[in-house]
């Protein structure tokens, strides 16, 4: 028996960050402003999209298409705090509002639609207030459950009982970034990889993906695609029976004096934090609801509760617990505003899931006590043996397999060196190898009469490859082969120096030239025994670079 989720209305108003950067800098409406993290646009206004600036456009892109363009910084804090007065005045109307994401409000749809009459009533209604209070222009989307209305907020729809699964069917895949309540501008790369492989697959809409059964789903994608799976069938993103929060898992602390500024409260936020994930932890759940309560000196009470599809972490839960006090405190007027500090901080978590089931990483994960044991020990380590005794792999770009992966001491900053979204022409196509040797093994490469295999100035092979060397070892027969992929790297480094003997900063990384090839070698008998045992089929990864043959990486 399918059950069908509640109704929820949502309130989004589109390109938020860059309205409320737009607002902080006093910039008027017609101004072409764009907000961008790490060097990409997350939001643009509309006139600055008249020009040609698109969402994840390179800053130097988008200034070339509109030269006028204001160029904002991302600021998540500027952003809730902006956003708490849309939510306030929200608030006035209707009671259980859910913060998803600056820009993106959730209310329970049938209460205010009995209230109001009509569930067009209330959208009107809630416009006519938005309009009039704070003066933000929103779309409103009310459908079967929090995906489905989300997904109708931005196409402006209401989207009639139990037609949820209708109305998803026919979007793209892409649309499954709406499922989460991330940041503009961050995605999760799983659902990157998701994306990509159904749409290699031949899923193009959330219908095609909702048709395969769940089993399926969980077999071939995991766990983690079931929620998807759910959501783009007009389902609950999490099944309906959820474990409620113990009554202790509540966190409080008294601020003595009340703070009024936000950076007072961010050690207290942070502390409350680390105590709500500590006992979440111990029993084993994860919280993707949670309530935010203060008290002020004056007795004023304020709640606030905002929504993850994802479980948070502590540094997540922190942040939103810093931008409500800042919202409170800075981001509201009048006889909104609390008229005294806040006294006490309270934090609860209003829906709890699982935590079993999260697969979490070891050097990322945030929650519980053994990933901070983890990190003291690491830092142990380093501290015993130095900095480079304990390093992770990050993975980034390139065309070579030794640019692709690189290894960062435990604690810095884990940023790729070279950005892994870009198209790199060259670069050897999928599989990768599953063995790499730390050097290069040398290698030999013969045609059908024992004659060495070269590469011409034109990158082209001499002859076919019949046999392979290996380390100097016995020959093998090359079954199949594939290529050669060229690569000719900072080719205009000579260029630069000019001749001149003296080199240019820009020509301090020497170019290369370099041919690669996938060859596939035969089975053969084992030449340490009798014959009866064989070595099995092999593929390799050879490169010819400096007038000679390695093996960069092997296929097993």
């Amino acid at each position: 028996m399918s059950v069908v989720p509640p109704r929820r209305l949502v309130i989004w108003c589109p390109d938020w960050p860059v309205v409320a950067a737009s607002r902080a800098a006093e910039l008027g409406s017609l101004v072409p402003a764009a907000v961008f993290a790490a060097n990409r646009v997350v939001a643009c206004s509309e006139t600055a999209r008249g020009s040609g600036v698109r969402r994840g456009m390179r800053r130097r892109e988008a200034q070339g298409r509109c030269p006028e363009l204001v160029v904002c910084e991302h600021d998540p804090a500027r952003d809730a705090r902006l956003f708490e007065p849309v939510v306030a005045a929200v608030e006035e109307l209707m009671p259980g509002v859910e913060v998803v994401r600056p820009g993106l409000v959730a209310v329970p749809a049938r209460g205010p639609a009995r209230y109001f009459g009509s569930e067009e009533a209330v959208a009107e209604r809630v416009l006519d207030q938005l309009d009039a209070q704070v003066g933000v222009e929103c779309q409103i989307g009310i459908a079967d459950g929090l995906f489905a209305a989300v997904l109708a907020a931005r196409r402006n729809e209401l989207v009639a009982p139990g037609r949820s699964r209708e109305f998803l069917a026919p979007l793209l895949i892409e649309e499954i970034d709406q499922l989460t309540g991330r940041l503009p501008g961050q995605r999760a790369a799983d659902q990157a990889e998701l994306v990509d492989l159904l749409r290699r697959l031949g899923i193009r809409t959330l219908g095609e993906f909702a048709a395969l059964s769940s089993s399926d789903v969980s077999t071939r994608f995991g766990q983690a695609a079931l929620l998807v799976h759910r959501a783009a069938g007009g389902r609950e993103e999490r099944p309906v029976l959820r474990r409620q929060p113990p009554p202790d898992l509540v966190v409080s602390e008294e601020l003595d004096p009340p703070v009024e500024r936000v950076d007072e409260a961010a050690f207290a936020a942070k502390v409350l934090a680390d105590q709500l994930h500590a006992r979440l932890g111990e029993l084993g759940l994860a919280c993707t609801r949670l309530g935010i309560s203060a008290r002020t000196e004056h007795g004023e009470e304020l709640h606030r509760v905002w929504r993850c599809a994802e479980p948070l972490t502590p540094a997540a839960t922190a942040d939103r617990v810093r931008w409500q006090l800042d919202g409170w405190l800075h981001g509201r007027s009048g006889r909104q505003r609390p008229t005294a500090g806040v006294s006490v901080l309270s934090l609860r978590p209003e829906e709890v899931v699982g935590a079993g089931g999260l697969q979490l990483d070891l050097l990322n994960a945030a929650t519980g006590e053994a990933d901070a044991r983890a990190g003291r020990a690491f830092a142990r380590v380093q501290g015993l043996l130095g900095p480079e005794a304990v390093l992770t792999g990050v993975f980034g770009g390139g065309r070579d397999l030794r640019d692709q992966v690189r290894f960062v001491p435990w604690g810095d900053e884990r940023r790729p060196a070279l950005p892994a979204d870009r198209p790199w022409p060259g670069r050897i196509p999928s599989p990768s190898p599953s063995v790499v040797p730390d050097s290069p093994w040398p290698a030999a490469v013969f045609d059908d009469e024992g004659r060495p295999v070269g590469v011409t100035d034109r990158h082209r092979l001499t002859a076919a490859p019949c046999r392979v060397e290996v380390s100097g070892g016995r020959s093998r027969a090359v079954s199949g082969w594939a290529g050669p992929w060229p690569v000719a790297e900072r080719w205009w480094a000579e260029l630069l120096a000019g001749g001149s003997g003296q080199t240019a900063p820009a020509a301090q990384v020497p170019a290369r030239e370099l041919v690669r090839i996938q060859v596939v070698l035969e089975p053969e008998a084992d030449p340490a025994g009798d014959g009866d045992a064989e070595v099995g089929e092999v593929a390799l990864l050879l490169v010819h670079e400096g007038g000679r043959w390695w093996v960069q990486g092997a296929y097993r």
